[in-house]
């Protein structure tokens, strides 16, 4: 009630009957004047109260109405402009209100008309430029596959294909010597077998990457262990792990920390000659870390930077920057590599 008595329409009415008391009063005061300057026979005390009283109760009556009535309009186009604003709050930059008059609710109308469809435009920008952002996510997408590929297909030419063309030339030379050699048949006969180790070793470090992306719904810790226990069956690794079960991180975090994990393990399978690694995966307060050393026989970052790993490096470096992260690696010569990386999450 008390809501309803200071709307719009009975501050009219208010200001109506504000005008009514001041010409009341401004009435009385003028007949009072006269009745006591000049005391004319017509004016007495019971007609200036029959005056006042009956101009007070039609002024009144006349004043609700004009009030009321004149407030109307008004009212009108007020609720107008407010179910146009609320519409605007709910997305809908399409409704329009337009108004004869030209007073100030004309105005306001049309800024508000130019305001909708101000945000009707920005609302289309933004649809181009989403659209135009999944255009480009697919083109980069289908780029970054076509060169895994690439560099895949490179590795199996330089490592693979090298190490068993090697292989073949070895067994042959091998043959050939079985009978008349046999004490050298038998180092070649180890050369082999030692090539060929190799190249599987060199081949199950290329599978890494042929893994597929997602964790298909497991968590990062479980799929890290699963990758580690399966490289302990097909390498002769010594993995000491140390992983954080309940990580909760978010999906794309997941995957670019796994794939990180990947693109290490696999240089190191390649490069490396280690005998032990060490996974370290911790989230404290809000930062995840990810250490990753070896063993192996390590080398100089600075001047190495042509070496086949640096391509895998600058990968694992430009995810962790991605997700807002740091990269940092350590490595000499003889002395092993170390890897940390952390990432705010």
């Amino acid at each position: 009630m008390i809501k309803r008595f200071s709307s719009i329409r009975f501050s009219y009415i208010r200001s109506h009957l504000y005008g009514l008391f001041l010409t009341t009063v401004t009435l009385l005061s003028l007949l009072l004047s006269i009745y006591v300057l000049f005391e004319p026979a017509w004016l007495n005390a019971a007609s200036i109260f029959v005056y006042v009283l009956l101009s007070g109760f039609l002024g009144t009556i006349i004043s609700f109405y004009a009030g009321f009535k004149s407030s109307g309009d008004l009212k009108e186009r007020l609720d107008y402009l407010s179910v146009l604003i609320t519409q605007f709050a709910n997305g809908d930059y399409h409704s329009r209100v337009y108004f004869t008059e030209d007073d100030e609710f004309t105005r306001i109308a049309n800024e508000l008309n130019a305001l909708g469809e101000k945000l009707q435009n920005q609302v289309k920008s933004l649809q181009r430029m989403a659209d135009e952002k999944a255009d480009f996510a697919r083109s980069a997408h289908k780029a970054a596959v076509i060169e895994e590929r690439q560099r895949l297909a490179r590795d199996l030419h330089d490592a693979v294909s090298q190490q068993l063309f090697a292989l073949t030339m070895m067994s042959e030379a091998a043959v050939r010597q079985l009978e008349k050699k046999p004490e050298i048949a038998k180092e070649q006969m180890q050369e082999v077998a030692t090539a060929a180790l190799k190249a599987q070793t060199e081949m199950r470090a290329l599978l890494l990457h042929l893994r597929p992306v997602h964790l298909s719904g497991e968590a990062l810790s479980t799929g890290v262990k699963k990758l580690i226990t399966e490289l302990k069956q097909k390498s002769s690794l010594d993995f000491h792990l140390f992983i954080d079960d309940d990580l909760k991180l978010s999906e794309t975090t997941e995957e670019h920390v796994f794939r990180t994990i990947q693109e290490s393990l696999s240089n190191t399978l390649r490069h490396a000659n280690a005998t032990e690694v060490t996974l370290r995966l911790k989230k404290r307060d809000n930062e995840l870390f990810l250490h990753i050393s070896d063993n192996g026989n390590g080398f100089d970052i600075e001047r190495d930077t042509n070496r086949k790993t640096s391509y895998g490096l600058k990968t694992m470096k430009e995810r962790a920057e991605e997700l807002g992260g740091t990269f940092i690696i350590r490595s000499n010569k003889g002395e092993g590599t170390y890897i940390d990386i952390r990432i705010p999450c």
